[in-house]
């Protein structure tokens, strides 16, 4: 019962006109930013974190923009990937692969629509496990002291190593830059000048919103200078524009299952939208047998991985509400925004800051439904996005990310550094780096620090409190798994399939 008065605050909280009109506001710009390839959730939310800031919205407003922001690239991400073949963002590759053959097939309109009630359904099964879970979770955190909470940050990044396949290496050379770029400015406990080269302007650390568009828009930017997505002829939507019954039913237990499955996998820190995409397409083609046509037009492969990215981005909400760590680059974003605010997130967080919480809780309701109802029938306004050539869209894009960062400090000394980080990004993403370990790295490098100290000064510097508590010890192990687990389990593999020598 408790619950349930907190969420009907929150829907108090959501509700009011001017939340409600920042929730729509936040839907549609998500769903162009999503279609839009290339751009994807990240750079979307970066890119308004910023104008949010400048605009002095209260921080439940802020984050109820960029959560729909964020529920409206993952909605819009499938669009161009059934259309033109080519995914708004990383969680609708998967889409790709049976969507666009059904656009080709005239069954543009049909994958479209299943493709948003799937979005739809994981939006919703995910938001009703954020009220199931976030809370009990929260409460279980209330025991973590600074070694829990050091051996919690070490299991994220170990998940995100672990998760990203044969890019391990990669992956950890990110983490230690995000990392190395989080300790620039004055040491807190001794106030040591840390890698500031003697300019006054790095004295207090180069700032988040600058880190952020830097190394994610400024860099898709020059990406984007490369490519010709913007010239691209997307498939017309004729025909009819919803699935009919038999369509529906084929899909419905694979949009249950997935939409599970997918919300599992975003609490998981780092894991993100394209594993679990990924993970609920092979599982929903295994169960098929040989009855299918995946990778031919099967409204399944459809349904599965947009039902599983929805479900995933907002389970990755839970370990930022809950514990303070990022589940995803983008829920790293939002991190940032909250501590822009002076909001600790956190365990405490549910009891310091409840209607921001479950306000945001709330909103993603709200949202889900906004965007139901609204990419079904727009769905032919939106496509005129993807035609707009990329000597229009770089531009634009460019503007705003450069008013973004000049808003924080009005120094041009910020905009100079995030351009250099752009380079610097944009090059690493030239050598297949990926950049969510980056920005999980420079996220967490302050809190991993703090941490560490203050466990250390607890124990007069002894590092066994590390390792003291039944949780730190559990943390410890299950990180090590998540960075073993995986590749012992494809060596595994690897040996079955190795043909036996006689």
């Amino acid at each position: 019962m408790e619950i349930l008065s907190h969420l009907l605050d929150g829907f108090a909280v959501a509700g009011t006109p001017t939340n409600l009109l920042i929730c729509l506001i936040g839907a549609f710009l998500g769903t162009i930013i999503g279609m839009l390839p290339g751009l994807g959730p990240i750079n979307g939310v970066a890119i308004l974190l910023p104008i949010a800031y400048a605009m002095r919205l209260p921080p439940e407003s802020a984050l109820i923009l960029l959560a729909a922001v964020y529920s409206g690239c993952e909605f819009g991400g499938r669009i161009s990937a059934i259309l033109i073949n080519v995914p708004g963002d990383a969680g609708a590759v998967m889409t790709t692969l049976d969507g666009y053959p059904m656009a080709k097939n005239g069954l543009a309109g049909p994958a479209l629509s299943i493709s948003a009630v799937a979005s739809f359904t994981g939006a919703i099964v995910a938001t009703v496990g954020i009220v199931a879970f976030a809370p009990l979770l929260a409460n279980w955190a209330l025991a973590f002291g600074p070694a829990e909470y050091f051996a919690l940050m070490v299991l994220a990044l170990s998940c995100l190593g672990g998760l990203v396949g044969d890019s391990l290496l990669k992956a950890m050379v990110g983490v230690l830059i995000g990392l190395m770029i989080a300790c620039v400015g004055i040491d807190a406990n001794s106030g040591v000048y840390r890698f500031t080269f003697d300019l006054l302007h790095l004295s207090d650390g180069i700032p988040f919103i600058v880190v952020v568009i830097g190394l994610f828009a400024v860099s898709e930017l020059m990406l984007m200078l490369q490519s010709h997505h913007g010239s691209t002829t997307p498939v017309e939507v004729t025909g009819r524009t919803m699935f009919n019954m038999q369509e529906f039913m084929l899909a419905k237990w694979t949009i249950l299952r997935s939409s599970v499955v997918g919300f599992f996998v975003g609490v998981l820190p780092g894991a993100g939208a394209s594993i679990a995409s990924a993970m609920t397409y092979s599982m929903e083609r295994r169960m098929a047998g040989k009855d299918h046509c995946f990778g031919e037009g099967d409204v399944r492969g459809v349904a599965a991985p947009e039902a599983a990215n929805n479900a995933s981005a907002y389970g990755s909400l839970i370990p930022m509400l809950t514990l303070g760590v990022p589940g995803s680059g983008t829920t790293a974003v939002m991190i940032g925004a909250l501590t822009l605010y002076n909001i600790t997130p956190g365990p405490t967080l549910f009891q310091d800051q409840p209607g921001i919480v479950w306000g945001l809780i709330a909103s993603l309701a709200i949202c889900s439904v906004m965007l139901v109802l609204m990419n079904i029938p727009l769905v032919k306004l939106f496509v005129k996005f993807l035609q707009i050539p990329n000597w229009v869209l770089v531009p634009g894009v460019a503007a705003v990310s450069m008013v973004g960062v000049y808003a924080v400090h009005g120094t041009t000394f910020d905009l100079i550094v995030g351009t250099l980080l752009g380079g610097f990004g944009y090059l690493l993403r030239v050598m297949n780096f990926p950049m969510a370990p980056f920005i999980l790295g420079f996220v967490l490098g302050d809190m991993m620090e703090q941490n560490l100290r203050r466990a250390l000064s607890i124990s007069n510097g002894e590092l066994n409190i590390l390792f003291s508590s039944p949780i730190s010890i559990g943390l410890w192990v299950a990180a090590i798994a998540m960075l073993v687990g995986p590749r012992l389990a494809k060596a595994i593999e690897m040996r079955r399939q190795r043909p036996a020598v006689i």
